[in-house]
């Protein structure tokens, strides 16, 4: 790997651009590529030399990217893309195009910005949403590895935004899959506008997975820096604003025939991330501080407490329940997670005691 020289690469990349030039025209129709399972085979053995010649050696990362095998393979990997047949070979070479992307832009600014300009957000929308989880998951692992804040932000551009809806629809799909879960909380959480824009153009199920991660980073007890310090703050406000507005979907869930409301279930989960983010106190006086939380949370819990004694439902009192089947029920708890989050709102506090 440390004695490759230029030539092997120039060789390779010639290789690359013959066979791509061949795809291209059989694409075209202007004529048949009559042995492709040879091309791809040669495709993919390219692809797994370059993608070994990577793995820490700074030096043939710079010497691939200036020969342009970069642009090279993205142009390719689109062409690869676009055939129809879904066999073993075509797989394989596209799995180890993305490798190679992924290795030639580990720890290198520079690559990891070639890529970004050649490939974002075309390429990656493609290969997030194709057929085979091997694909899916090393397209996470290239855009990973050239995200950072400044191209976070890009993402923000309502045509990009689909990239990040296919980040988290990828997560809730492929659970195993870690480097979605990494995009998610290493990248975009660190945005609090993205996850804004981001929440509005989600489904009721995709809240829940979102709320999920938030709670995963908001559990943590590392030390955080102000600048994090100030992410948090700014989840805080929009966590708080969105149970405001929905805290009285919950109250379907007296109906049975809404036992699964979708709304009501984001509703349960805004208040779980509330309870977990006052039980911190890095947190807890900001959200002790912001108008109206309070008073939301008193109300909630009187209209839940009402509709448990008018009927009885999921907010009924326990011992007027019968059977197991409620136990499992999403809102049981909900109540009490209340009742907790009133008094961390009171902590400490002599106005918000006095309030309640």
């Amino acid at each position: 790997r440390e004695m490759a020289e230029e030539s092997v690469f120039r060789n390779l990349l010639e290789i690359l651009m013959s066979a791509s030039s061949e795809i291209e025209q059989a694409c075209k129709g202007s004529c048949e590529l009559v042995d492709l399972d040879t091309c791809l085979l040669l495709i993919a053995e390219c692809f797994r030399c370059l993608r070994n010649a990577c793995v820490e050696c700074a030096k043939n990362q710079h010497v691939m990217r200036n020969l342009g095998l970069i642009s090279t393979s993205v142009h390719l990997i689109k062409l690869l893309n676009g055939i129809q047949i879904k066999e073993e070979l075509l797989l394989t070479a596209l799995r180890c195009s993305l490798q190679f992307l992924g290795n030639i832009a580990a720890g290198n600014g520079d690559s990891q910005n070639s890529i970004w300009k050649c490939a974002f957000p075309d390429l990656f929308l493609k290969c997030l949403t194709y057929s085979d989880e091997k694909i899916v998951a090393y397209c996470c692992m290239v855009l990973f590895t050239c995200l950072n804040s400044e191209k976070v932000r890009e993402l923000l551009d309502p045509g990009n935004l689909p990239v990040v809806l296919h980040v988290l629809k990828v997560y809730r799909e492929q659970l195993e899959s870690e480097w979605s879960f990494l995009i998610v909380t290493d990248h975009l959480l660190k945005c609090p506008v993205l996850v804004k824009a981001l929440y509005a153009k989600l489904s009721n199920q995709e809240r829940v997975t979102l709320l999920e991660l938030i709670m995963v980073e908001v559990s943590q007890n590392n030390p955080v820096t102000s600048e994090e310090m100030n992410v948090f703050m700014r989840h805080a406000d929009f966590i708080a604003s969105c149970f405001q507005e929905k805290c009285e979907a919950v109250l379907k869930l007296t109906s049975a025939a809404d036992a699964e409301d979708e709304e009501a279930l984001v509703t349960i989960r805004l208040l779980d991330v509330l309870c977990e983010m006052t039980s911190k106190n890095r947190q807890l006086e900001h959200l002790q501080a912001l108008p109206g939380l309070l008073e939301t949370a008193i109300d909630t819990l009187r209209l839940t407490h009402l509709a448990g004694k008018q009927a009885v439902n999921i907010f009924t009192a326990t011992h007027a329940m019968t059977g197991q089947e409620e136990i499992s029920h999403p809102a049981v708890g909900f109540k009490s997670h209340l009742i907790r989050l009133i008094g961390n709102l009171c902590y400490k506090n002599k106005e918000n005691q006095d309030k309640v």
